[in-house]
């Protein structure tokens, strides 16, 4: 299979993921638990679930995961430290973003918000704050860590090399505080 297939496949995967973790965090909201502790079980869930129906590998499915978990933890730790809101760690314009979307990711990353305070986590370091060409991620603005371009996601979408120099290493970047 292509690099393109696969990233199209794992787009729509991280997708479906997204809205499994979605559906669960709901389940877990109704029951009253809070969402960062269940966040690792809900995404292994998700997981598990697209492996179930021969959507991806269980491999594909542990990647995939991985990207969804940096992407949420990343959205929590920025509102966390900044107090600010989604849309500046989106740094872009929301009214492009789907509303449905939005709605689920503020919702979730609100809940995580409040369990990341309560748990006081540590900054996460540098590298594994790193994006890098042929993951896949969420909506936001990442910046070419060697000429600073900019690049804006308003779906998941796989990361490709920088436009203006083809580097392959990015940050998420958000409106300064």
């Amino acid at each position: 299979m292509t690099d393109s297939s696969n990233h199209s496949r794992w787009v729509a995967a991280y997708r479906q993921m997204m809205e499994r973790v979605k559906h669960r965090l709901q389940e877990l909201e109704q029951a009253e638990k809070a969402a960062f502790p269940q966040l690792s079980a809900s995404i292994e869930h998700a997981a598990e679930k697209a492996v179930e129906l021969g959507e991806l590998t269980r491999e594909e499915a542990r990647l995939i995961g991985s990207y969804l978990q940096r992407d949420w933890e990343d959205a929590g730790q920025y509102l966390t430290v900044t107090g600010r809101d989604l849309g500046a760690w989106l740094r872009f314009d929301l009214e492009l973003l789907e509303d449905r979307l939005l709605e689920f990711l503020q919702r979730g990353v609100d809940q995580s918000r409040l369990d990341l305070l309560a748990f006081e986590t540590p900054p996460v370091d540098a590298e594994s704050e790193q994006y890098r060409c042929g993951e896949i991620t969420g909506p936001g603005t990442l910046q070419c860590e060697e000429c600073g371009a900019w690049v804006a996601f308003h779906a998941p979408a796989a990361i490709g090399p920088c436009t203006v120099c083809g580097s392959q290493r990015f940050l998420r970047i958000a409106d300064e505080p």
